[in-house]
């Protein structure tokens, strides 16, 4: 078989279709790398938001029930 022109040309595109089918692979791999790293830390500031205030809402309440204690006796 006579490899022509046709023939190499489609060969050229096939490879340059491989490298771009990586580079598409390796970019969706960086976003979602970026995109795991980016929920992770803001489901680290919720968690750390939400028991920060839980902790102070409990010390409130803590505090208000002393002084009713206070008020009663």
């Amino acid at each position: 078989m006579k490899f022509t022109l046709i023939h190499m040309a489609l060969i050229a595109a096939g490879i340059s279709l491989l490298s771009a089918c990586a580079e598409l692979k390796d970019t969706g791999k960086t976003i979602g790398h970026g995109t795991k790293d980016v929920a992770t830390a803001i489901g680290h500031a919720s968690r750390d938001t939400v028991k920060a205030v839980g902790r102070n809402t409990k010390k409130v309440v803590e505090d208000l029930a002393e002084e009713s204690e206070e008020a009663a006796e």
